[in-house]
């Protein structure tokens, strides 16, 4: 049985924080501007998931060109020259080091998936039996960007709801 996340809203924006200083905007001129909408669009996405002491996804999501930028910054080339293999590989990257980071502060028994990248913007990431407990919401030079946790709900839980 899954136990209660340990990790909460302010945790979680210090791993995105420290992520984003570290990776993507190491000279701090271009930061995650949080609007706090959960709603926001996006287009691509990649996610760990979290199993044994506590079970669900860590999810990184973003517009197209979020992700091209990002991929830009991590890999320290210019936008058009990032490839389509570079925006997964970075995608997966950034999802694995805030869930790892996640999975640090969880008691010990929890494990970490490999990542999986989603590049249709047509697709949508779907968790069944789960629920968003915290996310962190913004925009990224214009883009949006978010990064969410989403608990699995035990057949525990659903039975008393």
């Amino acid at each position: 049985m899954s136990v209660e996340v340990e990790v909460d809203e302010n945790d979680l924006a210090e791993m995105v924080e420290q992520v984003w200083m570290s990776y993507l905007d190491p000279e701090g001129v271009s930061p995650l501007i949080p609007n706090y909408d959960e709603n926001q669009p996006t287009e691509v996405h990649s996610s760990v998931s979290i199993t044994g002491s506590w079970t669900g996804h860590l999810v990184y999501a973003s517009s197209t060109e979020a992700a091209r930028r990002a991929a830009a910054a991590f890999l320290a080339m210019e936008a058009d020259e990032v490839s389509q293999e570079d925006i997964s590989d970075v995608l997966g990257e950034l999802a694995n080091i805030v869930g790892g980071n996640v999975k640090a502060m969880l008691p010990p028994g929890a494990l970490l998936s490999l990542p999986q990248v989603v590049l249709a913007p047509e697709t949508t990431a779907r968790f069944p039996n789960t629920e968003r407990i915290s996310g962190v919401y913004g925009v990224w030079e214009g883009e949006p960007v978010s990064i969410s946790m989403w608990q699995s709900r035990g057949e525990d839980k659903e039975e008393q709801q």
